[in-house]
């Protein structure tokens, strides 16, 4: 056995001299770490999401372009062969000093995210990470890895269509960057090492040695626990063991230059893991840092009114209502003041509108709470523009920024109509 390698190609490798011979991480996983990682699953596969428990459904994978292997029939020769042509101590000793730790607040959900990052611009104090790991979040602690001490990051932006987003962190010393290599020189059997806070426990990183087995693969990846759904394109697939919590972390070569972020993880049976290409995520942070708001790019957190709403294009608030009884099949009482989760039901009775966004709830602490909407409301318009439909509602309020003064009107349950100025807060990402 390679050194430092565990029995499930795992392994810890701390900052120890050449004699240590640290022992595998336990396989623990708190479940209140959700949405640490993506899991991905095949045609006829099944698999569960680690530490969260849930099944998920059978998802497809394309298969890979004309010329890249596939998934490799033997997993465990391909992490002999990456261990015996790449050393794994050095290969960590290069990277894990810009490594962090992510933890992510969500507060409307009442839960936290855990995952990894890593630091790509030590002056700028800039770190790249998974969009999944921060989607819900309203705040963002970093803990670099070298040091263990804990700083709220800034949100600067992400990307949800290809999973990518940037943090920023000031006033932490010492932070150093990794070293980017080349995702496009990578070629089926080139070694690589994922590093990763496996199970969010934080601490030492740990590592798993493999190769990269396929190219450009396209995968639909689920996160069960937000019923995130996502297509994700021209990923490289490798039999690194890539598990929840390393999210995010770096995807390093042989030569100690990271060619990936770990993203997803699955598998039938034959393990395989799944990494952006660092080709591709970094003209996306690249973008963001600079501001430059685009179709796919979020700028910072969005605004945010506090209102829950049926997923329907419907203009019709009972049409909307029936078609939320039919996914939930949940009743709630109209007027029952705020929510602290994002559980959506049915309002027991609704306002006699013809038109507008149905309110299924209004988060505490929420300008929607502070103005007075409760469920069974029907707002109508924002800003002086009509609401046609909830879908109408979130594009009408993400035109404008965390902050910004917005005229609202709305029908209650009984037929009043109410009006409110309110100031927008800053929403969760995603």
């Amino acid at each position: 056995m390679h050194e430092g390698d565990s029995s499930d190609g795992r392994a810890l490798i701390p900052p120890a001299g050449p004699s240590d011979h640290p022992a595998p991480l336990a396989d623990t996983r708190p479940p209140g770490l959700l949405r640490a990682v993506l899991t991905y699953l095949v045609v006829a596969a099944l698999s569960a999401a680690a530490g969260v428990g849930a099944t998920l459904i059978v998802q497809r994978v394309t298969a890979p372009r004309p010329g890249a292997a596939g998934t490799p029939r033997h997993a465990a020769t391909d992490r002999l062969k990456a261990a015996t042509a790449m050393n794994d101590e050095a290969v960590y000793d290069a990277v894990e000093p810009g490594v962090v730790d992510v933890v992510a607040d969500l507060r409307y959900l009442q839960e936290s995210a855990k995952g990894t990052g890593f630091v790509i611009d030590a002056a700028a104090g800039l770190i790249l990470t998974n969009n999944h790991v921060i989607d819900g979040a309203t705040s963002v602690t970093v803990t670099p890895v070298t040091s263990g001490r804990s700083y709220p990051a800034r949100i600067l932006g992400y990307d949800r269509a290809d999973d990518v987003a940037l943090l920023q962190v000031r006033g932490a010393p010492g932070l150093e960057a990794v070293r980017i290599g080349n995702s496009a020189r990578a070629r089926v059997g080139t070694p690589v090492l994922a590093i990763g806070n496996e199970g969010g426990q934080g601490g030492t990183p740990t590592v798993a040695p493999g190769v990269i087995s396929s190219l450009d693969r396209t995968i639909i990846a689920s996160d069960k626990s937000s019923d995130l759904i996502e297509t994700l394109y021209g990923m490289l697939q490798t039999s690194a063991d890539i598990r929840p919590g390393d999210s995010g972390g770096p995807l390093a070569g042989a030569d100690g230059r990271v060619i990936g972020i770990n993203t997803a993880a699955g598998g039938s049976t034959v393990y395989s893991g799944y990494a952006i290409p660092i080709d591709r995520a970094m003209p996306i942070a690249r973008q963001i840092a600079a501001g430059r708001q685009g179709s796919r790019i979020q700028i910072g957190l969005p605004a945010f009114l506090g209102v829950l709403l049926p997923d329907s294009s419907s203009a019709d608030p009972h049409r909307q209502a029936r078609q939320e009884m039919h996914q939930t099949g949940a009743v709630s009482g109209s007027g029952s003041g705020c929510t602290s989760g994002d559980t959506t039901a049915t309002p027991a009775s609704i306002a006699p509108a013809g038109t507008g966004a149905l309110v299924d709830g209004v988060l505490c602490g929420t300008p929607a709470e502070q103005a007075g909407l409760f469920a069974g409301d029907v707002i109508t318009s924002v800003g002086g523009q009509p609401v046609t439909s909830p879908r109408s509602l979130t594009a009408l309020v993400s035109r404008y920024h965390p902050g910004s003064r917005v005229a609202l009107a709305w029908i209650a349950p009984g037929g009043s109509l109410h009006t409110a100025v309110m100031t927008l807060a800053a929403g969760p990402a995603g």
